[in-house]
């Protein structure tokens, strides 16, 4: 509708009718229709609702009593009488709306819903919501919301001759409109498409005025029509960030709404040649556009008044050119995302400075308008028609890209998508971060060898055209001689090559020599397969090589035995080359299942000739002839256990591949369907325990397993055919037993007639369909102990372990569960040994050997096999299961089981954390023998000060217990264990090129190298540098604290350092910003009498402390682990300490008297921790710095408050004084401060200590500090090294008092049930001060402490004492807590107060008290 007919209802008669009734229940409502000229609005109102109505407005209004129809009590819903009384009631309306003809009185406003649709009530009720909250509001800035029909009613208020109060409500004055919109600062706009409410009026054709806005920052305006907006260039001054969202067809409507006037004009400052009509200003401060989501279809030449923006988005618009931003010189941030993009061509020329470019969800198919963004950091290309892997080269070549996403386009279904196209980025492939993932060790790998594979190309290519031009015939040449550098001889069955195809076959085969199972992982296998397979007989096992690598690699020396020589990694080279003692499932096994059609071909076809060859095979032979297989890994039953022997029958992988087309010829053969595959890792215990990765087949009636041989991963799905070997294959009527030994972990079963126990372990899904495929067999019965009272998840399990008052249901949640084995590095040093020890007993263990897995003989060989744990990962814990596999496979079936063997460990998951570490990141560690297995199943901990190697057997585990770790320590309310590397042990030469420093490019500190980390945006990747000034400026510690070697590393941190380490060691919430650093002393509620040195950092999600090594004591999980490291293993690493609350959990703060101290109380006790700054001007600025950031949560103000809060009754109090001295931040946080009656409180527990109660009127406090008496430790046998003893210093107009304060109880928190057990003051010492002699200042006691030297017994002629002993060389004594006694019974206090300021006060105010009392100036002395 037109809203400019809105515009006269103002003027327009306002009509109200009654068009109907409705009943609702057992009472009549009635439908009443409001009418302003063309607009109106349907209200529904009960008989009692009118009743109200009229005896308010008799009340306030003096209507009379008898104008509203009466009430009726018998047939009060008769349809006669509704249709009687809905007349009356019309009239009754009509008659107030006569009487009230200008402004009708609040509650008639409010029944009829003036306030929501007509313009004064609109105004009145917005003026006096703001009379209330205006100030409030402000001074928090937070966002304020206004709608367009609310800016619209106040738009024409303005345009109106009539006083800005109507209604006689001063609270309802415009005046407070125009106060509170003059000083906002964060203002939204929320429009909405079609009509408001139940009124007939449409918001997003409503005009507003912005231009009663003089001081906003901020506007966000959405689903409006950006022609009816007024006033947009008045905000040009002021305005820094602004969004408009569903409202502009053109930047132009919205940046230049001028240009409707002027069809000529240029931005101001711009020359121009031709005639303009209108110069424009440019919005001088405007940093950030948001215009997305609008109907934009090219970017017009307004950008030239907008040169200060920094980040622009357009994205969801309709644009397909990226044309005048060159204008923009200072853009770092574009979205262009979501719109009709297909080229980019000369994009460098417009986005020079550019950092981030988002372009995702266009129409691009080329690249080529990328390859000179030379600044871009952060690329997004996904969903978009990239199919073409050559368009990656376009960027690769770019030298800070970082972060780069190409998910949902053609190219990415590839399966080697993310090797082909992080091979284009060349030697920056391991910085880059593809689709949010970082690049992995194996992805590097490939690299490398997809590397040089095409620097391989590149030679034979060089070298083809080089002999070309000897000899253009040799090609075509059959008989021709090999080149003289060839190592290599061409087998007979080969054509004979001429010298140009041997001398290129001799560098493809020099390069496949880096192409070994060494190296290959399965997914690059498919990648190299072409290559490596071209001459692979005519590479020997003999063939050395020698290459040159990238400049930009480390020097490496690589021959056909991979003997790989590293300068620094020298700890890697002891490390594991294989998995034999802990074997482990590779990953990619995992690939390989029922849906892999043709493995399941190859596996059904072994499945089926083993069993063939085992109907063939007579009973007796199966049980004395046990097959190789059987026999190398000890398991001798032979009921149909059988290993597919090597004879004359040739491989295993010849059988699988032959075994089809010789069942379809023999009738005899049965052929089997294998159903489900899982892979699993499986411990048999028997004579012996051994264990292997294991592939169980389930088929329609067979149960057949087989083992895959210890080493390095198959590369191919031919290789690990010719691996499979069969270790069991009986009917699952041979089956019996099958049981959950560990819920969801571990399943076991029995073969009858057999001594063996199998164990599998494998993910939950696989088990429990492997459990229900056994029990859905009509062979199988349920097993007997199962139904024994064994615990069915995890969480019982662990109640049944441990001892009630151990067990807390709420604790013990069951996060995640996994399987591993835990070693202690010297046992791992001594079974690498080349003659390991051959029985357990005499491998060396560590002291708490209880959480390290069983090592177990084999009976293989005399070797050693160290069995499986069970991890559970609880909210607060690590538990350690132990189960002993050979006593359990003893127990018959049947009978329940017990715990005895089964032995549970817990470990508090704030000592539990990565062992820090830091080696080299370069090609030649990757390059290691078995570094598949240490990258994706080791994993390096620490449980207290215990180093513990953890083995996972199982695929992904590693990485899933390494999030869940992160995450769970994260949401820990307890002291955490932290660790950080003081020094870079790694050491190694670089080429003289080096990558540009950032931040983000450093090597972490953090031990959590492989947990991720919170995302950062890009604002904090790259943080301003007054910022990184401001922090380094506060990162000073103050010379009286005494600090852990943790703590100094931390203080001597500046700059990018300086948030680098806190980004990577201490933050744990998503994108939260450091803002304040506070170095003080702390002390926490349940250790009162322990203060301690901490640094706290305050960011915008939590407030944390990293605190000094007497931490350790505060809890009693330190306790448990005493054990230092041994003299072999690594001291590189510091320990420390960190405490995180919350801020969303922060309840209240309570400020102590002048801003000496503060204590933040959080949800328990736990939570409570006071921090002594004695510094004034640090708990300000720190309290200040809280405010601001508890104002940037995410906490609005609701519209219409359920109930009065505080500021409504702040606001309707006469007196003007916080109630209680509290003050209730926006984020319900309460600020407490000190009252009158406290300072009361201190001045009588004063005066009744110095002179009864009597004196508390003439006692007045002066100043109060907290501040430390230096006394000096005698034992020491020379230096007395001086002592700090906290205090609390007070100066009153004649004395002077030292006390002990209990900083941390006081205020009683609100769940203390009774009082401390000490007073908040206890004074210990007191003085007057015409007793005071004299003032020693300087270093010869303590740097910048006082020395206040009393007359012990003070005489009439204070001067008599003055004498030239006092000038003399000091003799100190024993210090008691009365102070040092002197020559000449004196007494001297020897005072250290750390604040500058206030220690200047405190002898300003001592002197001049000092003088009013003795009518001298007071003596002050400086010592050196």
């Amino acid at each position: 509708m037109d809203s400019a007919v809105f515009l006269e209802e103002v003027t327009e008669q306002k009509t109200v009718r009654i068009v109907g009734s409705e009943l609702v229940e057992n009472y009549t409502v009635y439908i009443i229709e409001v009418k302003i000229g063309d607009h109106h609005w349907t209200i529904k109102h009960r008989y009692s609702d009118f009743h109200d109505l009229h005896e308010k407005l008799s009340a306030e209004k003096k209507i009379d009593k008898n104008l509203l129809p009466p009430k009726k009590m018998i047939g009060k819903n008769s349809k006669s009488l509704v249709e009687k009384r809905q007349k009356d009631l019309e009239v009754y309306l009509q008659t107030l709306l006569l009487k009230f003809p200008l402004a009708a009185p609040k509650v008639l406003s409010c029944f009829l819903h003036f306030n929501l649709y007509e313009i004064n009530g609109i105004t009145a009720a917005l003026a006096e919501e703001l009379f209330h909250k205006g100030e409030h509001l402000l001074v928090v800035g937070e966002v304020f919301l206004l709608r367009p029909l609310q800016l619209y009613a106040i738009t024409q208020q303005l345009r109106l001759a009539k006083p800005t109060c109507v209604n006689g409500d001063a609270k309802a004055d415009l005046g407070h409109i125009l106060d509170f919109t003059c000083r906002l600062k964060y203002l939204k706009i929320p429009g909405t498409r079609g009509v408001v409410g139940t009124s007939n009026i449409q918001e997003n054709l409503l005009p507003f005025d912005l231009s009663v806005f003089k001081t906003l920052l901020q506007i966000e305006i959405s689903h409006c029509d950006s022609k009816q907006i007024v006033g947009l260039p008045s905000l040009k001054p002021t305005m820094a960030t602004m969004s408009i969202h569903y409202s502009a067809a053109s930047m132009k409507d919205v940046l230049v709404p001028e240009s409707a006037e002027f069809a000529q004009w240029e931005a101001e400052g711009v020359a121009s040649d031709c005639p303009v009509t209108a110069i424009i200003p440019t919005w001088k401060t405007l940093t950030t556009l948001d215009m997305s989501h609008n109907h934009i279809n090219c970017i017009d030449e307004s950008v030239k008044l907008i040169p200060k923006v920094e980040f622009l988005d357009l994205s969801y618009n309709e644009l397909s050119r990226v044309e005048h931003l060159q204008h923009l010189y200072n853009l770092i941030h574009l979205d262009l995302s979501y719109n009709k993009m297909t080229v980019l061509d000369g994009v460098h020329t417009k986005l020079g400075n550019i950092k981030t470019l988002n372009l995702a969800g266009n129409q691009l198919e080329s690249l080529s308008g990328l390859n000179k963004l030379y600044c871009l950091v952060n690329l997004d290309l996904s969903n978009n028609k990239l199919s073409q892997f050559e368009e990656i080269k376009n960027i690769g070549a770019l030298p800070c890209l970082e972060k780069l996403s190409l998910t949902n386009n053609p190219l990415s279904i590839n399966p080697d998508y993310r090797t082909k196209v992080l091979v284009q980025f060349w030697d920056r492939a391991s910085e880059v971060c593809l689709d949010c993932t970082a690049t992995t060790e194996k992805e590097q790998d490939t690299v490398e060898v997809l590397k040089a594979i095409q620097k391989a190309k590149e030679a034979k290519d060089r070298m083809a055209n080089n002999e070309k031009k000897i000899c253009d015939d040799s090609r075509c040449s059959a008989g021709g001689s090999h080149s003289p550098s060839s190592s290599l001889t061409t087998p007979h069955s080969s054509p004979p090559l001429s010298d140009t195809a041997s001398s290129s076959q001799e560098v493809i085969s020099k390069e496949e020599a880096l192409v070994t199972s060494k190296i290959l992982t399965p997914v690059d296998s498919a990648i190299t397969q072409r290559c490596y397979n071209l001459q692979n007989a005519s590479c020997e096992e003999t063939l050395q090589i020698h290459m040159q690598p990238p400049a930009s690699c480390l020097s490496l020396k690589i021959s056909s035995d991979q003997q790989i020589s590293c300068c620094c990694c020298v700890e890697d080279r002891g490390a594991w080359e294989d998995s034999r003692v802990t074997p482990v499932l590779p990953f990619s096994l995992a690939a390989y299942t029922e849906a892999n059609t043709d493995f399941t071909t190859r596996l059904t076809a072994l499945v089926s000739r083993v069993a063939w060859e085992a109907e063939r095979t007579p009973p007796l032979q199966r049980e004395e002839v046990p097959c190789e297989g059987a026999k190398e890994r000890g398991s001798g039953d032979g009921y149909f256990e059988m290993g597919l022997c090597q004879g004359e029958e040739g491989s295993v992988c010849s059988a699988s591949s032959e075994g089809p087309a010789e069942a379809s010829e023999d009738t005899d053969v049965q052929v089997i369907r294998v159903a489900k595959v899982i892979w699993a890792h499986c411990v048999q215990a028997g004579k012996g325990v051994t264990q292997v990765p294991t592939c169980v087949a389930l088929t329609d009636g067979l149960l057949a397993t087989y083992t895959v041989p210890v080493g390095e991963p198959p590369r191919t799905l031919q290789d690990l055919m010719e691996s499979l070997e069969s270790e069991l294959l009986v009917p699952y009527a041979e089956v019996e037993d099958v049981r959950f030994d560990v819920p969801e972990m571990c399943l076991s079963l029995r073969v009858k007639s057999s001594e063996t126990r199998w164990y599998f372990l494998s993910d939950p899904q696989s088990l429990k369909e492997m459990h229900s495929w056994f029990c859905t067999s009509s062979a199988i019965s349920s097993s007997p102990s199962e139904l024994a009272g064994w615990p069915a998840t995890a969480q019982q399990l662990l109640a049944q372990l441990l001892s009630s008052w151990e067990f807390e249901e709420s604790d013990y949640v069951v996060k995640g569960a996994f399987s591993a084995h835990l070693l202690d590095p010297a046992m791992m040093a001594s079974l690498n040994q080349p003659h390991a020890p051959s029985a357990p007993q005499e491998i060396k263990r560590s002291p708490h050997s209880d959480i390290q897995s069983h090592v177990c003989p084999t009976g293989v060989d005399k070797g050693l096999s160290c069995l499986p744990c069970f991890l559970f990962l609880t909210l607060r814990h690590l538990c350690v299961l132990k189960f002993d596999f050979a006593a359990l496979a003893r127990d018959a079936p049947g009978v329940q089981r017990g715990q005895s063997g089964a032995r549970l460990t817990r470990i508090p998951l704030a000592n539990v954390l990565l062992r820090p570490k830091q080696g080299c990141a370069g090609a030649s560690g990757r390059s290691l023998p078995g570094y598949w297995f240490r990258d994706g199943h080791v994993l390096e901990l620490m449980t207290g000060h215990t180093f513990v190697t953890a083995v996972f057997p199982l695929p992904h585990d590693k990485f899933r217990f390494l999030r869940l770790l992160g995450q769970l320590r994260s949401t820990l309310k307890d002291i955490k264990t932290i660790a950080f590397l003081q020094t870079a042990p790694c050491h190694r030469k670089t080429n003289s090129h080096q990558t540009p420093s950032k931040m983000i490019q450093r090597e972490p500190l953090s031990i959590f190298q492989g947990v991720q980390r919170p995302h950062l945006t890009l604002s904090l990747l790259y943080p301003a540098d007054p910022l990184n000034q401001k922090l380094s400026d506060e990162n000073q510690c103050p010379s009286h604290l005494s600090v852990s070697p943790s703590l100094h590393l931390l203080s001597g941190l500046r700059g990018k350092d300086l948030l680098e380490f806190f980004y990577n060691n201490i933050a744990e919430v998503e994108n939260e910003e450091l803002k304040h650093i506070l170095w003080s002393s702390v002390l926490f509620y349940k250790s009162p009498d322990m203060e301690m040195t901490a640094c706290i950092m305050l960011s915008t999600k939590a407030i944390y402390f990293i605190l000094d090594d007497t931490a350790s004591t505060l809890s009693d999980q330190a306790l448990l682990w005493n054990w230092n490291p041994s003299a072999h293993e690594e001291t590189g690493f510091i320990l420390s300490y960190c405490f995180a609350m919350k801020l969303n959990d922060l309840q209240s703060v309570n400020v102590g008297l002048f801003d000496q101290y503060f204590r933040v109380v959080g949800p328990s006790a736990d939570h409570i921790i006071s921090c002594l700054t004695r510094d004034s001007y640090g708990t300000h600025h720190f309290l200040q710095q809280l405010m601001t950031v508890l104002s940037l949560l995410e906490k609005l103000p609701s519209p219409e408050p359920p109930e009065p809060d505080f500021y409504t009754q702040f606001g309707n109090k006469s007196t003007g004084k916080m109630e209680n001295y509290e003050f209730v931040h926006s984020s319900k946080v309460k600020f407490v401060y000190p009252s009158e009656e406290e300072i009361g409180d201190l001045t009588f527990i004063v005066a009744e200590r110095k002179g009864g109660p009597g004196h508390s009127l003439s006692f007045n406090i002066l100043f109060y500090v907290l501040a430390f008496q230096v006394q000096s430790d005698r034992g020491l046998a020379e230096e007395r090294q001086p002592l700090l003893q906290p205090k609390t210093l007070i100066l009153t107009s004649s004395d002077i008092f030292l006390l002990e304060e209990d900083y941390i109880s006081y205020p009683l928190p609100a769940f203390a049930k009774e009082p401390p057990q000490r007073d908040k003051y206890r004074l210990t010492d007191a003085r007057r001060i015409r007793d005071l002699d004299r003032v020693l200042m300087g270093y010869q006691t303590y740097p910048q402490a006082l020395t206040l030297v009393f007359d012990d017994v003070p005489g009439p002629d204070l001067l008599c004492h003055l004498t030239m002993d006092h000038f003399a060389e000091e003799q100190g004594g024993p210090q008691t807590g009365r102070g040092s006694s002197g020559d000449q019974g004196e007494v001297q206090w020897c005072v250290f107060v750390p604040g500058a300021e206030s220690r200047e006060r405190l002898i300003s105010l001592l002197a001049r008290q000092w003088e009013a009392l003795c009518s001298r100036e007071l003596p002050v002395e400086l010592t050196g």
